[in-house]
């Protein structure tokens, strides 16, 4: 009686668990298979990127080439370091990422290799996101064993940044919608992401390898303002309007002006006889002024008629023998 209480209970038990059972193993197997696919374009950008270390000088960086057209607008590229030179020098500009001295890798390797990636128009479908929103590409930096340049489906190494974060600095960053914010979002190599603030508008950071990039959350966006009423636009007078009556008011001031002037020529005209006149006028005033001040002259009777007759100085006669000696 006990063994089969206890087979009843346990069949409750299972019933009870077995929904929750069957929403864990397919979230779980949706996230695995995402997972698996990002995996798998790591290893295919990993051949490409070796391809392109031919003869490779160390530092210098190499861009892979002749993708397969399923690929287009992803850039990767390779760069070859010595260990040792990286954990004493760091590398200052691998594309956006900056990586500071002090990387060391949990297993040694003489020579690594820094696999860059750019997912493009591709990240989310390669790190999909729920209720977020990509305002940059996916940027990745993976490191590789770099002794042998022709192996493929090389695994990961681990490496951390001991004296200061790789700094990612994006270059083209979309707008943050109104009321948005901003954030950095690390996927680690287990596909887990991490968010953490973004400095500087366009920069993230991290202490280890990985995918980045730089996303806001689309569910916490706020409801826009609502636009206002555009008020009804002032009449006035058309451009093309305006512009006649400028020309109209320069006409009629060069009009004005020569108007202007030629009145106040025949004005200076006027002024300029009056004064003559004047000036003659005066001085026949003069004349008949001295005129009158002048001697008197006698009146004289003729006949009837008095006329004005002048004093007679006559010259007495001499005789030419009183002079002679």
């Amino acid at each position: 009686m006990e063994l089969l209480t206890s087979l009843v209970i346990m069949l409750v038990l299972v019933r009870c668990f077995e929904p929750l059972t069957g929403v864990r193993a397919q979230s779980t197997t949706t996230s695995s298979a995402t997972r698996e696919e990002a995996k798998a374009l790591d290893a295919l950008l990993q051949q490409y990127a070796y391809r392109a270390l031919a003869n490779p000088k160390t530092g210098t960086i190499y861009n892979a080439t002749h993708l397969p057209s399923n690929l287009s607008g992803i850039e990767v590229a390779a760069l070859r370091l010595r260990s040792g030179s990286l954990r004493r020098k760091g590398f200052s500009q691998y594309n956006e990422f900056e990586i500071p001295k002090g990387l060391i890798g949990r297993t040694y390797v003489e020579r690594l290799v820094l696999v860059y990636q750019n997912l493009g128009d591709k990240s989310s479908r390669y790190y999909p996101l729920t209720n977020y929103t990509y305002l940059t590409p996916v940027l990745g930096l993976l490191a590789y064993d770099g002794s042998n340049l022709s192996a493929s489906n090389l695994s990961e190494l681990e490496i951390d940044a001991s004296d200061g974060p790789i700094l990612v600095k994006f270059r083209a960053v979309k707008s943050v919608p109104y009321g948005a914010v901003a954030k950095c979002v690390w996927f680690d190599l287990q596909g887990s992401s991490n968010f953490s603030d973004v400095t500087g508008g366009n920069t993230c950071s991290s202490f280890q390898q990985g995918h980045f990039s730089i996303v806001v959350n689309s569910t916490a966006l706020p409801a826009p303002p609502s636009p206002t009423p555009a008020s009804p636009p002032k009449k006035g007078p058309s451009s093309a309007h305006g512009k006649g009556e400028k020309e109209n008011k320069k006409v009629w001031i060069i009009v004005g002006s020569v108007v202007g002037g030629l009145v106040l020529l025949v004005l200076l005209s006027l002024l300029v006889l009056w004064m003559r006149k004047y000036k003659q006028k005066k001085k026949m005033q003069q004349m008949e002024r001295a005129a009158e001040l002048g001697e008197p002259l006698q009146m004289a009777s003729i006949g009837d008629t008095k006329a004005p007759a002048a004093r007679v100085t006559r010259t007495q006669p001499t005789l030419e023998h009183e002079y002679a000696p």
